[in-house]
């Protein structure tokens, strides 16, 4: 009965949203990608939403439901019968009598089965796409019978572009050049590893006194050149988000220093490798949001990169829905860290082939520790943390690593905003 109910208001929402999108003609900028989703989504409406009439999805919701309470205005219900009908009634009033609507709608578009982005894209027809990274080994591979058809289906966001619209994506990505033909295409990435219309070099890490607080990076586009700032977290994957906004805030005539300029009091959601300060002098890099296998290298590759006087010390959890592919990718993780951090501590069941992997390849076995409760474990590395040490916190969502970063982090009292998962529908599942 709970699911029949949810179809029936999820047919009915669908059918307001279609109404309101044709009643009054945004311009859509649809977003997806195997990593990166949410926050390019955010930085993207950074970028516009000084210059036009902007819209964005809230959080992650990136499934038919939540591209839908973004194209209605409405919040989501979860599990309130009289919420979800409030929201019927409320979405009819939109269609009927809204004012003022967005210009535009920056929409997150994820998949999880087969067929997901056909049924988005069968009513929502974005004027641009963006596609961020798919890697080898996506993350929702479990549902899928290959990493092809996972790509296949992100895909069709960009194969339901408007006439002109335009395709931007990440040049460093050879799955998804692979996929370019006809279209009318922007890209973005490094110069050190291909040419593109957006291009990013000389990224370096910005220290306060010891402690890594951001990064900045040479932005190139044409004959143009600017420096971007992006203060409070770290990580490659960011400089790719901010090229990324750039390239789109630019497609609606927004100077490159202006967009430059807007990221500088930009930060990126929760969990998001968000540095905070931690006890004893330590520092905290908080990447908890989720985890794929592509996410952790960057994430690792990262904290191997910083320039520190302490530990550098990985916390990875599980990486949950990926299939065939989980025993070998938390395996591999196990082997690229080995000889880039000092300790290891794992959490899950599947971590232990993280331990197994870093063991094999050069990690002392008395520097790593494995464990299956999370409370457990952010206790134990409370008493272990030393100044200078930097703290990597890295898992999927349902393992809860934000908890770690909550006993570690010197400001608690603003753990609500600055963590993944502080509301109550996640406060509840405890």
């Amino acid at each position: 009965m709970k699911e029949y109910f949810k179809q029936i208001v999820i047919y009915i929402l669908t059918i307001e949203a279609r109404l309101l999108l044709w009643r009054t003609k945004p311009k859509i900028i649809g977003i997806t990608g195997s990593v990166g989703k949410t926050s390019t989504k955010d930085a993207v409406f950074t970028v516009l939403k000084d210059h036009v009439h902007t819209r964005k999805s809230e959080k992650s919701f990136n499934s038919d439901i939540g591209v839908v309470l973004t194209v209605l205005g409405l919040q989501n219900a979860y599990n309130s019968p009289i919420g979800w009908l409030k929201n019927i009634v409320d979405g009819a009033f939109h269609v009927l009598f809204c004012a003022g609507y967005p210009k535009v709608l920056v929409l997150e578009m994820g998949v999880d089965r087969k067929g997901d982005m056909e049924r988005l894209t069968s009513w929502v027809k974005p004027d641009i796409a963006v596609v961020t990274r798919l890697p080898d080994v996506p993350v929702h591979v479990e549902y899928f019978k290959s990493p092809e058809e996972v790509v296949a289906e992100k895909m069709v966001l960009v194969q339901a572009l408007k006439s002109d619209g335009v395709y931007i994506y990440n040049a460093d990505d050879e799955r998804i050049c692979r996929e370019l033909e006809g279209i009318r295409q922007l890209s973005f990435g490094f110069s050190r590893y291909s040419p593109s219309h957006f291009t990013a070099s000389a990224d370096t890490v910005i220290y306060d006194g010891a402690m890594p607080s951001g990064m900045v990076f040479t932005l190139s586009h044409v004959h143009e050149e600017v420096e971007v700032k992006l203060m409070g977290s770290l990580g490659v994957q960011h400089t790719y988000t901010a090229t990324a906004a750039i390239a789109v805030g630019m497609q609606f005539g927004i100077s490159l220093r202006s967009c430059a300029d807007a990221l500088r009091g930009h930060m990126p959601p929760p969990g998001r490798m968000r540095v905070h300060r931690g006890v004893e002098g330590s520092v905290i890099i908080d990447d908890t949001y989720n985890s794929s296998p592509i996410a952790c290298e960057h994430a690792v590759e990262t904290l191997h990169e910083l320039t520190v006087k302490g530990r550098k010390i990985a916390v990875l959890g599980d990486m949950l829905e990926l299939g065939q592919f989980s025993v070998r990718e938390h395996e591999r993780i196990g082997e690229f860290l080995a000889g880039k951090v000092d300790l290891l501590y794992t959490l899950g069941v599947r971590s232990h082939k993280i331990a197994e992997g870093a063991l094999e390849h050069g990690l002392s076995e008395k520097c790593i520790f494995q464990y299956e409760d999370v409370d457990t474990l952010a206790t134990e590395l409370r008493g272990q943390v030393k100044k200078d040490d930097v703290v990597l916190v890295k898992a999927s969502q349902s393992i809860r690593a934000e908890k770690v970063v909550r006993m570690l982090m010197l400001d608690k009292e603003r753990a609500p905003e600055l963590l993944a998962r502080q509301d109550a529908f996640w406060q509840d599942r405890e």
